[in-house]
């Protein structure tokens, strides 16, 4: 879950924060581009250690927002390096991006152990019927008397 979390986030996450910051929206091969990016993050994001430290999460975030940036910034005419307001809105990305993260991580735990003290077994035990042993009739079945009557007793003729 972290990983596809992590991946998605750093794609919509840095197109939003790129257009926030006064880029272009990603057309094209940009969004290719920008997919494979997530795609990558994501799949890194679930080597990570199960940690509450936010810290290896925000810096794949991070290297993915840059990265996602030089792919939005390929073939466009605005300078190489962010400006202040795309800069901020990148970081700001991150943030948002890891405590999002990590909040659904929490959660998906909580409703987890909900789930399963739910589901578990009550403590009484259901005891199977008792069955007992069938003893035919004096009358035949209906089904067996079908079946009698559905086989033929002829056989062939007699040879000889």
């Amino acid at each position: 879950m972290r990983g596809a979390a992590a991946g998605l986030v750093t794609t919509a996450l840095s197109l939003a924060a790129h257009a926030t910051g006064g880029g272009h929206l990603a057309v094209g091969p940009a969004t290719i581009g920008l997919l494979l990016v997530g795609a990558t993050v994501g799949a890194t994001a679930t080597a990570l250690p199960r940690t509450r430290n936010l810290g290896p999460l925000a810096l794949l975030l991070a290297a993915g927002q840059v990265v996602g940036h030089a792919v939005l910034a390929v073939g466009h005419p605005h300078a190489a390096a962010p400006r202040g307001a795309m800069l901020v809105a990148h970081l700001a990305a991150v943030v948002v991006g890891a405590l999002l993260i990590s909040v659904g991580e929490q959660l998906a735990r909580m409703l987890v152990c909900v789930v399963r003290r739910t589901a578990a077994p009550s403590g009484a035990r259901v005891s199977p019927a008792p069955t007992r042993p069938s003893t035919p009739g004096d009358q035949p079945l209906f089904a067996e008397l079908l079946l009698a009557a559905s086989m033929s007793h002829r056989g062939p003729p007699v040879a000889g």
